[in-house]
């Protein structure tokens, strides 16, 4: 029998982003974007790495900062898309789909909730229609075939899955790969918890 589809309603929100320099004051819930140098001779500053045209890195210094980050990235998961989001429990991953959803006006970020437990979640909006998948229990390709992922490919569909390098057909098949991960304590900003921090690599084919 097929697991249920979550699917929830879109309610209208407003959303501002705000582009800023290292040099000033960072608004609440604004991540920092800041181009350096590339993959060469680069060193992690706690600021964004773009090391390629196909890979770019960012950190950010709370969840306001990771769901605006996530706002920002609609440009480049136009449908249709299959995303794999990577990292460990508690990385932010359903965080970041909060602010995409937002992007593409599919819900607000305070409706986008975990699948851990109902493995998908869709979220319709009048562009694209966003489809958050969590893997975590699944284990084996049987498993994987009852949850009718190939059904949910469409024109206007993005596969945003959590633990999809766990099928390697996931890892041939992805369009974008976006790994977050907590920076180490010695690569925090001085005088501030990294506990916060995420830094987040984004890689497109």
């Amino acid at each position: 029998m097929p697991f249920p589809v979550v699917r929830f309603p879109f309610v209208p929100f407003s959303v501002t982003f705000f582009p800023f320099s290292p040099t000033h004051s960072r608004p609440h819930g604004t991540a920092e974007f800041v181009i350096v140098r590339s993959r060469e001779g680069n060193r992690y500053t706690g600021h964004s790495l773009s090391i390629s045209m196909a890979t770019q890195e960012f950190v950010t210094h709370s969840a306001e900062e990771t769901t605006a980050l996530g706002r920002t990235l609609a440009g480049m998961l136009a449908p249709p898309k299959l995303v794999l989001l990577r990292g460990d429990l508690g990385a932010g991953k359903t965080t970041l789909v909060k602010g995409i959803a937002e992007a593409f006006q599919a819900a607000s970020a305070e409706d986008v909730t975990s699948p851990t437990f109902t493995l998908i979640h869709e979220y319709r909006g009048p562009q694209a229609n966003l489809y958050h998948i969590d893997l975590y229990r699944i284990d084996t390709p049987r498993q994987l075939e009852t949850l009718g992922l190939d059904d949910l490919i469409a024109d206007n569909s993005i596969l945003l899955i959590e633990w999809g390098e766990k099928f390697p057909r996931f890892e041939r098949e992805r369009d974008v790969e976006i790994t977050l991960e907590k920076v180490n304590e010695q690569l925090a900003e001085p005088g501030r918890s990294s506990e916060n921090d995420r830094r987040i690599r984004i890689t497109s084919t």
